[in-house]
């Protein structure tokens, strides 16, 4: 069972600062760690690993200070982990990063499944493990809260808003982790100690043979036009009288504010 797992590393804290030119995160002077959703991808990959047997590799697309995420992965029972890095690569939106992720699994190639957290906590759009699942035309299965492997398919139950639909697809598949499948474990200090000293190899747009047209702000069709921190205001009005005109008056209130 040949397994790859796609980790991002996000900002370890909430006074998130934006660049006002490139709309951009500012993550230089910021502390990094892997994305919790993506530690439930590791972790999943790597117990489906001890089950089975197999390979589990971590990747990463980002600057050289992923590596240290890769390494935390690495401590975590991953197998070997590659940095896809580049200049090039700066400005990707979900799809240009998806394209670029894909490539790399390609060049990985001999893969059973491919895990992905949810969604990113820095941009919360879940949208890249579906767009890797469409590039490599393989079925996917999103928001998984629990999984197991029959003969050459994987069922899955995913979440809904208000349900929870059992899915079963042929392998190989894309699978998307939610928390509620798994608790991440904690690496021991020996293991830490052996990722550490292992090296990371980065991949650049060359070595994937990367098409310049879809990496990169050339590749990214979603533009970031403004962001900004809403107002934060506090506004409260009593309403008085008897039930049903309290009722009555909430309504016609609610009504007028467009929220019904």
């Amino acid at each position: 069972m040949n397994i790859i797992v796609c980790v991002k590393q996000v900002p370890d804290t909430m006074d998130v600062k934006i660049d006002p030119v490139t709309k951009n995160l500012i993550r230089e002077g910021i502390e990094g760690v892997i994305n919790p959703f993506d530690k439930n991808a590791i972790e999943e990959a790597v117990k489906i690993k001890d089950e089975y047997g197999g390979k589990v590799t971590a990747i990463s697309m980002g600057p050289p200070q992923f590596k240290e995420s890769l390494k935390e992965a690495l401590a975590m029972g991953v197998d070997e982990a590659i940095l896809i890095s580049d200049r090039a690569f700066a400005g990707a939106d979900t799809l240009a990063t998806s394209y670029v992720l894909a490539e790399a699994i390609k060049k990985i190639g001999n893969y059973d499944l491919i895990f992905c957290g949810k969604h990113a906590v820095d941009a919360d759009t879940g949208q890249v493990g579906p767009e890797i699942a469409e590039r490599l035309g393989i079925p996917q299965i999103t928001f998984v809260k629990s999984l197991k492997l029959e003969n050459d398919a994987v069922v899955a139950e995913r979440l809904l808003e208000d349900a929870v639909e059992k899915v079963t697809v042929k392998l190989p598949a894309v699978i998307t982790t939610t928390k509620e499948l798994n608790e991440p474990r904690y690496p021991s200090p020996i293991k830490i100690m052996k990722a550490a000293r292992k090296e990371i190899p980065i991949w650049s747009a060359s070595e994937l043979n990367a098409d310049p047209e879809q990496i990169g702000l050339k590749g990214s069709p979603t533009q970031v036009v403004d962001i900004f921190t809403p107002e934060k205001t506090t506004e409260v009005e009593m309403i008085q009288g008897t039930a049903e005109e309290i009722a009555n008056t909430l309504f016609e209130k609610l009504r007028e504010k467009k929220v019904l």
